[in-house]
């Protein structure tokens, strides 16, 4: 049994380390608390943070934060509570970005490099990036299908890490948005290749256009889909009443269906009573013609039977006189 829960404890220890990057010092230049006013993540380093090079990916960490942070295509990354967040800056302000919008070679950072992983990275292999399609679901892995699918030669270099924000930490850390632009504005000339980097990357003006824009934009997509939702729920009431007007149509025939059977049903009672009451009256007619005949054949046997009576009785008499006359003539004779 102790065999057993040794074993069991070093499989434990061999998954735990199986997930994690390289062993590094814990770095002692972040502190998590209360940050700078906007969104607050809960990060807030003292320094410019220590960033590493991850091998074969043009993508920044580092490994001395007991979080995940990330540098790529001239912005921070972060990984916290299953959102990803995005600044130009290495302790922000921060931006939540959608899912659908993170860039491919960030999602493709293997578990390894996640300094925080959460619990269900434990199950995933630690040299291969997070099995993102199978936790945001299905339509997510539509949408960026072939996110996990590239050719390690043709990686874009890493974007040049924008060392000029060491000089601003503590209290000379820019707080104000305009302030970081200009700032980077003068010091990093790097161009974003990913679309969602670039817009960190325009004028302060630009980027309120282009949020009234994307406002517009999806106020445009919402008004679609209310307008899509109406027309599918049209059509889906058309066809309810079609259905139903089928329904009663059908009843409808149904009903008169069942109205020519009762009637066709009544017609021949109605024929099969006329034809009884007929051929009862046809009886009734042959019965009253055969009554004369009979009473004719009763007479007539009745005439026949007296006139044989009579012949008979004739013929008695005749006897009866002959025999008078004989017996007449024996006494005489004697």
């Amino acid at each position: 049994m102790k065999k057993t829960y040794l074993i069991i404890a070093i499989s434990i220890v061999l998954v735990e380390g199986c997930y994690t990057a390289p062993p590094y010092p814990p770095s002692s230049h972040v502190s998590v608390g209360v940050g700078y006013p906007g969104v607050n993540i809960g990060i807030n380093f003292s320094t410019y943070p220590d960033l590493v090079l991850i091998p074969g990916y043009p993508v920044y960490y580092d490994p001395r934060v007991d979080f995940n942070y990330f540098f790529y295509d001239g912005l921070y990354w972060v990984f916290q509570s299953d959102n990803w967040y995005a600044s130009s800056w290495y302790n922000g302000p921060w931006d939540r970005v959608d899912y659908y919008e993170v860039p491919a070679y960030v999602l493709r950072v293997p578990v390894r490099y996640y300094r925080q992983p959460p619990s269900y990275f434990r199950a995933w292999r630690a040299d291969a990036p997070p099995r993102w399609g199978d936790h945001w679901g299905r339509d997510w892995e539509q949408r960026r299908s072939g996110w996990d699918r590239w050719d390690r030669g043709s990686a874009p270099a890493p974007a040049p890490l924008p060392t000029y924000q060491r000089n601003y930490s503590g209290d000379r850390y820019p707080r104000a948005v305009e302030q970081q632009h200009t700032i980077r504005s003068e010091y990093y000339r790097y161009q974003p290749r990913e679309p969602v980097a670039q817009q960190y990357f325009k004028p302060r003006v630009q980027q309120e256009q282009q949020r009234q824009q994307d406002q517009q934009r999806q106020q445009s997509q919402r008004q679609q889909e209310q307008q899509r939702q109406q027309e599918q729920q049209r059509q889906q009431e058309q066809q309810r009443q079609q259905e139903q007007q089928r329904q009663q149509e059908q009843q409808r025939q149904q009903g008169q269906r069942q109205q020519e059977q009762q009637r066709q049903q009544a017609q021949q009672i109605k024929q099969e009573q006329q034809r009884q009451q007929q051929q009862k009256q046809q009886q009734d007619l042959e019965r009253k013609r055969a009554q004369p005949e009979a009473q004719g054949q009763d007479q007539k046997r009745k005439a026949t039977q007296q006139e044989l009576n009579r012949k008979k009785n004739a013929t008695q008499e005749e006897l009866d006189r002959k025999k008078k006359e004989e017996d007449a003539r024996d006494r005489y004779r004697q």
